[in-house]
């Protein structure tokens, strides 16, 4: 205790002495901080995005109640809604129904008003919902495309089974039905803000009874209707686990009871081999990284800060400071700098995140964001524990050898760091092991992840990258500046200037590597990320083309005995004249049987040319040629058809047998082409129509216009636009990777005030051997161009070697994240990466020549009686 004092009144005044030094270790420790801040944050903010995107459909909802045989009653309507603590349940149900008015039809899903406002993702945009039976709300662009306002009518036909079997010529009993038209009133607009309903063209609504009776007339008879989920609004959210138990009791044909964030997080997870990806990749991964970077950057920022005043607290020694008053100074120092930077560093980082989200509504980016960031414990304890504990573990090595310095050892001249000592060995030891043992850990992380152990793969892979790239810093003191020299022999030729500034990257070989490895961190991040972001986008986007295969799907709902009707030649041609799509092909759906064991397949004809045009995988159909078969392992799974080499397929014209080729695909159909299916089907005509949507058209805007295309045919079809449902997915990922985009640029920052620090706090080392250079002939513009060029050889050297390793880095990160959806290809961002090495010269230019003012500013003289 008696000595605690001292130290602090001596940390106090050192301080204050070097407040000029403290702020630039201090901004790199802010700026560190801030970006795990905005990580974590970010993090938080995708998870969240991602989640609500999937779970639209249950909008506000506490508990969601599934059965997947989809046989839950009214009965376990009822038993959910008497549950104690359930404010309201309803089920998800969907009825199909033809909508008439000034000639014009739209196939529209009608849903029931819910009983409780949390249950509907459908907001009211003009008007009311339906209360009574004869009222309907719709959306606006189908309101818009039957031309009708409010308090008009329009016309529902659905068609009703009679309730009694009719008794054929044959013997077979068969239920025949009629067309029932009811008169609607259009009492108001709805709008879809999640896109919940988007693949179906959105959603009217009725009023429960009304659905409830329309259900009733679809239902087999002598069987009600029934649902595969019902979605429940709690009293109180914080009894949810009480609830949901008893939930459970009350419904024992539930196969399960969960949260829509669970339901969410199993989707996301079932999308990608089993891993939520979003926590994995973009939350724990990337904060990892954040965390391993920040630490880097300010633990080489405060050891060449605490290093350069060795001699001052030497110094101290000489005038009676005890060794231990010494490094108890040095270590409040560096808690007090870290404590309030860090403060600073998770506001800003806070702050950044804010901004972000008060500007991104102006880019219309078609996903639910949250108004403001939350502040948890994780995102404030975390980035300020970095920030303090990477501070005194930066310096910890400095002070204990400042504080051994014999008081005498102060007064004499410092010698130039050499590699020729003990430590050096040690060092360079200790540098092969972690890079070595680093590099194969990671690539142990990338087995796992092909393997499908992601999230094992995953700590493997950032703990060995994080690893190797330390090893590589620790070790760059032995070969980064002859890397450079080698590099500055080249310039050599330029003059004196430029042969001395190659000399000095060799004479301070670890004054050259520290202010390398500052810029080496931010460029390998930048790197790593620019190139895991390319190359994850590239899988996702192979994911998504293979999740839905077709843009847009235009399909009869009448049959002709067991197949679909044929599509009338007046809705190919209203398709075929929609502007805002690319390739169309006629395609042709059935229900095959198998000759052999009496399997009904389901089998989709079409032009093997007109096929590959119009769906996203091209590829999956390469091999459909007549006489085979495609058959989509999804398919070849749910039929029993696995390792079959051929299959016998059999209907009214006869037998084929097709060979069989396999696909690994998530189609619903095999596919054949026309010529085989007409050897069995013979009177089969195209009943479906799949197309393109074009690049450079809006995906909602075009699949209206196909509605409103067919809508003029008073025919009654399907629209299905699964493109709509890609699009939300895509602009979750877009949105993900925009977050990526604006944490890199806090890299860049970081890497820009690293190497400023740095080469500042090397120029200030150097005031001594700058003027010695002066008074023997150097003129200023020497100096500077000195300065200049090994700012530049330096920093060019390490973003070099940071673009290696992050192009490495990147590709290893993406490959164990994403393999389970695929094989990852390394993109490699090339224009990035220019503008990356861009910046990096820039960067060693500006942060040389300004110091270099202050240099050519100081007389000789003076500058030789400076300290």
């Amino acid at each position: 205790m008696a000595g605690s004092m001292p130290a602090a009144r001596l940390t106090l005044a050192q301080m204050r002495r070097s407040a000029g030094r403290l702020a630039s270790a201090g901004i790199a420790i802010a700026i560190g901080t801030a970006f795990v801040a905005a990580t974590l944050l970010a993090g938080n903010i995708i998870t969240g995005v991602t989640y609500a995107q999937v779970a639209a459909g249950f909008a506000d909802s506490d508990l969601v109640v599934f059965d997947d045989a989809e046989s839950l009653t009214d009965a376990d309507i009822e038993a959910v809604r008497a549950v104690e603590g359930v404010a309201a349940a309803d089920p998800q149900a969907m009825v199909y129904t033809e909508l008439n008015h000034g000639g014009k039809s739209i196939f529209q899903g009608v849903i029931a008003d819910a009983s409780d406002p949390r249950l509907t993702p459908l907001q009211v945009a003009e008007g009311d919902l339906p209360a009574t039976d004869g009222e309907i709300a719709l959306p606006e662009d189908v309101a818009m495309r039957l031309g009708i306002g409010l308090g008009d009518a329009v016309s529902s036909s659905r068609w009703v089974a009679d309730t009694e079997p009719t008794t054929l010529e044959d013997g077979t009993e068969t239920y025949e039905g009629e067309e029932v038209v009811d008169k609607l009133t259009l009492v108001g607009l709805v709008d879809d803000p999640y896109d919940a309903y988007g693949m179906m063209g959105g959603a009217a609504v009725v009023s429960a009874p009304t659905l409830t009776q329309w259900l009733a007339d679809e239902s087999d008879p002598g069987s009600g209707p029934t649902t595969g989920t019902i979605v429940v609004a709690l009293d109180d959210p914080a009894a949810t686990e009480t609830v949901r138990a008893a939930l459970a009791d009350a419904v024992p044909a539930a196969t399960d009871v969960t949260t829509t964030e669970e339901h969410a997080e199993q989707v996301v997870a079932g999308m990608s081999g089993g891993q939520n990806l979003v926590f994995l990749v973009f939350v724990l991964t990337f904060a990892a990284v954040a965390l391993v970077v920040a630490g880097l950057v300010i633990a080489n920022t405060f050891q060449v800060l605490v290093a350069q005043r060795s001699r001052t607290l030497a110094l101290l020694r000489c005038v009676g400071a005890s060794t231990g008053q010494l490094y108890r100074s040095v270590l409040l120092e560096a808690t007090i700098l870290g404590v309030l930077a860090s403060l600073v560093g998770i506001v800003g980082g806070a702050g950044l995140v804010q901004a972000g989200l008060m500007i991104a509504p102006a880019f219309e980016l078609g996903v639910p964001l949250p108004e403001t960031v939350t502040l948890s414990a994780p995102v404030f304890i975390a980035p300020l524990a970095v920030g303090l504990l990477v501070t005194l573990a930066a310096a910890l090595a400095p002070a204990r050898a400042a504080a051994r310095v014999a008081p005498l050892a102060a007064l004499r001249p410092s010698d130039a760091p050499t590699l020729r000592k003990g430590a050096g060995r040690v060092r360079a030891v200790l540098a092969t092991i972690m890079t070595v043992g680093g590099f194969a850990a990671m690539a142990l992380g990338v087995v796992l992840g092909l393997q499908g152990r992601i999230d094992v793969g995953l700590l493997a892979a950032v703990g060995g990258g994080s690893v190797s790239l330390i090893g590589v810093i620790v070790g760059s003191v032995f070969w980064l500046p002859k890397v450079a020299a080698g590099i500055g022999r080249l310039v050599g030729a330029a003059g004196p200037s430029a042969r001395l500034a190659a000399a000095n990257t060799l004479r301070n070989p670890r004054r050259t590597a520290a202010t390398a490895t500052a810029l080496l961190i931010g460029v390998t991040l930048v790197g790593m990320m620019t190139t895991g972001a390319a190359s994850a986008r590239t899988t996702l986007d192979n994911e998504l083309d293979a999740q839905f295969p077709v843009d847009v799907d235009v399909a009869t709902t009448t049959y002709d005995g067991e197949q679909m009707a044929a599509m009338p030649d007046v809705v190919g041609d209203a398709v075929a004249g929609v502007a805002g799509l690319g390739a169309t092909a006629p395609v042709t759906e059935a229900s095959v049987a198998t000759a052999d064991d009496d399997v009904w397949v389901p089998v989709l004809a079409a032009a093997p040319d007109q096929l590959r045009d119009v769906v996203n995988t091209p590829e999956d159909v390469d091999a459909l040629r007549p006489g085979t078969l495609v058959l989509p392992d999804t398919v070849a799974s749910s039929y029993g058809l696995e390792d079959r080499d051929e299959l016998e397929l059999t209907g009214p014209g006869g037998t084929t047998t097709l060979d069989v080729v396999g696909v690994d695909a998530q189609y619903y159909y095999a596919f054949v082409v026309p010529e085989d299916l007409a050897t069995v089907y013979p009177d089969l005509r195209p009943n479906r129509i799949w197309a393109t949507v074009a690049d450079d058209r809006d995906v909602n805007d075009t699949v209206a216009a196909v509605q409103d295309a067919v809508a003029t045919t008073d025919e009654v079809v399907e629209v299905a636009g699964a493109v709509v449902q890609r699009q939300s997915y895509q602009q979750v990922i877009d949105v993900i990777l925009g977050i990526v985009v604006g944490l890199l640029a806090v890299a860049v920052v970081i890497a820009l005030i690293g190497v400023a620090n740095t080469l500042s706090l090397s120029v200030i080392e150097r005031t001594r051997e700058n003027a010695m250079l002066r008074a023997i002939g150097l003129s200023k513009a020497q100096l500077r161009t000195m300065l200049a060029i090994e700012g530049m050889l330096i920093a060019g050297v390490g973003a070099v070697l940071g673009v290696v390793l992050g192009l490495l880095y990147g590709w290893a990160g993406a490959t164990t994240a994403l393999s389970s959806m695929g094989d990852v290809p390394l993109v490699v961002p090339w224009a990035d990466i220019a503008a990356v090495l861009g910046v990096a010269l820039v960067a060693g230019l500006v942060a040389s020549v300004v110091p270099a003012r202050a240099a050519v500013r100081t007389h000789p003289v003076a500058a030789l009686a400076a300290e």
